[in-house]
């Protein structure tokens, strides 16, 4: 889904883009953009220093006047120069199209991978499996209409706090 929004341009505003290796998906002005990098989170604002960053799987935040848009991403890079900010995703969703039924049979099978501890079973990957699904039903969980039970939004809290040190 292309995102092109053309508002009148306030000076304060900085252009971002958000891109993967399928298609453009983001291209607008916004107030302020907020990533989560391998070194923490981080808020951009016009006028931003130029750096490089690492993403991890986490939120992206596109924060404007008329309200927050929210998405999930699964990692890349974070470009910030003069002329705005350019996020490289490896896969980019927005938190209304995130399907939380598949996000959650990913974290299942993550988990299930990681317990079995069989020789030859790359940890790596399925530590990164599990970060992934996790950051999906995260932005889903904060950002989406809540149609589910309380005892299972719950049950989500509990697995991304027990899965934080991954």
């Amino acid at each position: 889904m292309w995102q092109h929004v053309s508002d009148e341009r306030d000076e304060q505003m900085i252009h971002v883009e958000i891109l993967t290796a399928e298609s453009p998906l983001v291209s607008m002005d916004v107030d302020s953009v907020v990533a989560t990098t391998i070194d923490g989170q981080v808020a951009i604002l016009h006028g931003h220093m130029p750096f490089v960053a690492v993403l991890q799987p986490g939120e992206l935040v596109l924060r404007l006047s008329r309200g927050d848009l929210y998405y999930s991403i699964s990692g890349g890079f974070l470009r910030v120069s003069a002329i705005g900010v350019s996020v490289l995703a490896d896969a980019c969703e927005y938190a209304e199209a995130i399907d939380v039924e598949r996000a959650e049979q990913a974290r299942r099978r993550a988990e299930a991978l990681l317990a079995e501890g069989k020789p030859g079973v790359d940890l790596v990957a399925g530590e990164a499996a599990l970060r992934r699904a996790l950051a999906r039903l995260h932005v889903a969980d904060r950002h989406r209409v809540r149609t589910q039970p309380r005892a299972m939004r719950m049950e989500r809290a509990t697995l991304h706090r027990d899965h934080a040190d991954i």
